[in-house]
């Protein structure tokens, strides 16, 4: 393996952080066609909850489905991030993640601690996703409260 230099590594980092953060924003503010652009078209998703999603395309359509009546914060942080190669990357985050919606004419919500386990490469000269899982830690849901929405 080509190895980065301390520079590179550095820049690479700064790279990653923000394309996760960009990537939490958008999940909260349901901009989808941004979301969609930092994922690899073969992007691969699992989540406890649902099946896997095996394309950017069809993630984005359940995650657009199953949030569409929730509000959402999401917080992901202090990353792990190791490099395979100057291209290739993987990463862990410690994330928080709250959910809010309306059922039965009463607010509920939905709160978990856990953990992304990410990869990434390097196309055209900007990171992308090209997996993710997610390992809850520890929820709690509102008493009464129906969750996760079904995907379709």
């Amino acid at each position: 393996m080509v190895a980065l230099s301390d520079l590179d590594r550095l820049i690479a980092l700064e790279d990653i952080k923000l394309l996760k953060a960009r990537r939490d924003r958008f999940v909260d503010t349901k901009d989808w066609d941004a979301l969609e652009a930092l994922h690899a078209p073969e992007h691969h998703s699992y989540n406890g909850d649902y099946p896997p999603w095996t394309t950017a395309a069809e993630m984005i359509r359940n995650v657009r489905f199953i949030m569409d009546r929730l509000r959402t914060a999401h917080h992901s942080h202090t990353p792990e991030i190791t490099f395979e190669s100057p291209v290739r990357a993987s990463g862990i985050w410690a994330m928080t993640g709250v959910s809010l919606w309306d059922q039965g004419g009463e607010e509920h919500w939905f709160t978990a601690f856990g953990h992304y386990f990410e990869t990434y490469e390097k196309r055209d000269g900007r990171w992308l996703f090209t997996s993710r899982r997610l390992q809850y830690t520890f929820t709690r849901t509102s008493p009464g409260g129906v969750f996760p929405p079904p995907a379709p």
